[in-house]
């Protein structure tokens, strides 16, 4: 019984130092991850500057969506956009719009929104300054961040487009939803990109 405890107290003793280094490193990620998050100010549409990745408490996850006043596709997801605002807002997720065109002025995004129904904070992104952090490339298109900064997902709302001319009667994935329904789970984003389908930000010159 004695060699038995002995070997138990020498299995715990080399057990907690591994414990440690994984805490270590768990938190020398955090972080980094925190330290490297890239300090943005975008304008929001009456004027002032706004963190896009700023997480207000009880935040689980922030959602950029690129989104475009005369973009076809842009706006024919303005429904799911209200549905996943509407699903996932009162669980601690936050939407940010992100409107990428200088041509687009703060008046006209404003009767952009109402028209549409949008819900979630607006802001310009004219210099293409997030676009350039986030590597989004269409709109719409979304980013998903938690909490933290940490990049969990790039893509499309869902696959209801196969290419700007076609477009199944109803999605047979649910990209965004998935991303969010899993995190908000805890458990891995089920795939961290999705090709987009829309209007190319690139097209909207700076």
């Amino acid at each position: 019984m004695l060699v038995n405890s002995e070997r138990m107290l020498a299995s715990a003793q080399a057990i907690e130092p591994r414990m440690l280094r994984c805490l270590a490193t768990a938190l020398l990620a955090t972080t980094l991850i925190a330290a490297s998050r890239v300090e943005l100010r975008l304008t929001g549409l009456s004027g002032d500057q706004v963190d896009p990745l700023a997480a207000p408490q009880g935040t689980r996850a922030i959602v950029l969506l690129f989104l475009s006043v005369d973009c076809p596709i842009s706006n024919k997801y303005a429904p799911e956009v209200r549905r996943l605002h509407d699903a996932f807002a009162p669980q601690g997720v936050v939407f940010r719009l992100i409107y990428p065109n200088p041509a687009e002025s703060a008046e006209s995004i404003r009767v952009h929104l109402s028209q549409y129904g949008y819900r979630g904070q607006a802001l310009r992104d004219p210099r293409h300054e997030l676009v350039k952090v986030s590597q989004a490339t269409i709109t719409p298109e979304a980013v998903v961040y938690d909490a933290t900064g940490r990049l969990l997902y790039r893509g499309r709302i869902d696959d209801r487009f196969v290419s700007p001319g076609l477009q199944r009667p109803r999605p047979t994935r649910r990209d965004l939803d998935d991303a969010l329904s899993a995190l908000l789970a805890g458990r891995p984003v089920p795939q961290a990109s999705a090709p987009a389908v829309g209007c190319f930000i690139a097209d909207f010159a700076p």
